[in-house]
């Protein structure tokens, strides 16, 4: 089924007016469903229509605690209703608590509080960079970062400068050097890149933007045992992964690893509203002195009680847990699917993706399918059925998606 066809099916006159609007005024840097939501509930969202569908996407892992998590919402409406923002000009009698949540939850002593996801890696790159100068001797702007390819860290300008997806950098350039690419997974080739001006590497435990990308068993615990060697920053990007999403609270938790620095955003903010983090060890964020970076809006009150809610949710609720359990059943259900489109299914956790044939015709027509199945999901990397519901999906809940999903991999 072509997207044209799906749309017609998928939307009324009110629906149709807003996706006009929204082509007309707004920038096509997006190329959505077509279905316009206006209500969310636990896994559950509406559209304007008033037609229900299973959100299997959680915002690309940002609503782990589920849409409108009771005790986030709470947490909202009552710091709304006290003092929204401070800046860091003032102090606010919110922002302690976070640290001291993440402190415990990371093991790693200073939290540096941004918005989005993007801005924390941003921040992760200075901190490194400049640590590379004060304690490693690097020569300034000499500094080095590694990263992987098929990497996503964001859109930034800096970000994008080490990513290897063309469409990303093609137009946007003068792009930032300072950055070494390597393939992902291969922990000699790492090694290998390593100058004296390297100061930091930049890596996801799994790749989630490039197709649920994982890498081989042990591969993070050597890139760790070579950065301690080598007087390199292990800088581990778990926006997408952190908080539950892979059966663990961080997914580097699998190998044992404990980075010099953790990249956090996405669920930390229960959905709600913006909010992000990197924590790091007292040598690299011992750095910064006042005026050496900041955020109007990092660490306000209301970003830090609604983070300090979604985290309680997280332990409290055991969405660790039970994102390892469900995501075992799903997998094995998955890998049983008998469709001539599958390539593979692989994942950890609740972050699964479904790998298909090019034969297949992409992704993008089975998403479509199971939209008007009343499943919402998305494709990346053209050929890749991502999977990560919330975490508070039940067995209940993933039966009735997965008898969605083995259909149209078996009727398309």
């Amino acid at each position: 089924m072509g997207q044209s066809e799906a749309t017609a099916q998928a939307t009324s006159d009110v629906a149709r007016d807003i996706i006009a609007k929204s082509d007309a005024y707004g920038a096509h840097n997006y190329k959505p469903l077509p279905v316009v939501l206006e209500r969310g509930e636990g896994v559950w969202v509406w559209d304007v229509n008033g037609t229900k569908y299973m959100d299997m996407l959680s915002a690309y892992s940002a609503l782990s605690q589920g849409h409108r998590h009771p005790r986030i919402i709470a947490a909202l409406v009552e710091q709304a209703q006290r003092i929204t923002l401070t800046s860091r000009a003032f102090r606010n009698d919110k922002l302690a608590g976070l640290y001291e949540r993440l402190v415990k939850l990371t093991g790693l002593p200073r939290v540096l509080p941004m918005n989005s996801g993007a801005e924390a890696v941003e921040s992760a790159i200075k901190i490194a960079r400049k640590w590379g100068v004060e304690h490693k001797g690097v020569e300034d702007g000499k500094q080095e970062i590694i990263a992987c390819s098929n990497n996503f860290h964001g859109r930034t300008i800096a970000i994008i400068s080490c990513s290897t997806e063309e469409q990303y950098r093609r137009g946007f350039g003068p792009l930032n050097t300072g950055f070494r690419i390597v393939p992902y997974g291969d922990a000699d080739a790492f090694a290998a890149a390593i100058t004296d001006n390297t100061v930091g590497f930049l890596v996801e435990p799994i790749q989630g933007e490039a197709g649920i990308n994982i890498p081989p068993e042990g591969y993070l615990q050597k890139a760790a045992e070579i950065c301690k060697q080598r007087g390199v920053m292990l800088l581990l990007d778990e926006v997408q992964t952190g908080f539950g999403r892979t059966g663990k609270m961080f997914c580097c938790e699998h190998e044992g690893v404990k980075p010099d620095a953790i990249i956090m955003g996405k669920a930390l903010s229960g959905g709600v509203y913006p909010v992000s983090a990197v924590a790091a060890s007292e040598e690299l964020m011992g750095v910064l002195h006042p005026g050496d970076h900041g955020s109007t809006f990092g660490g306000n009150p209301l970003g830090a009680a609604v983070a300090c809610a979604a985290l309680d949710v997280l332990v409290d609720e055991n969405l660790a847990e039970r994102a390892a359990e469900m995501g075992a059943y799903v997998l094995e259900r998955l890998r049983a699917v008998d469709s001539k489109h599958v390539r593979e299914v692989r994942g950890r956790g609740l972050l699964i993706g479904i790998d298909l044939h090019e034969s297949a015709g992409g992704a993008r027509r089975f998403c479509e399918a199971l939209m008007l199945d009343g499943l919402l999901c998305k494709e990346t990397h053209e050929t890749v059925i991502r999977l990560a519901p919330p975490l508070v999906v039940t067995r209940d809940e993933l039966d009735w998606a997965l008898e969605r999903v083995e259909r149209v991999l078996l009727d398309n």
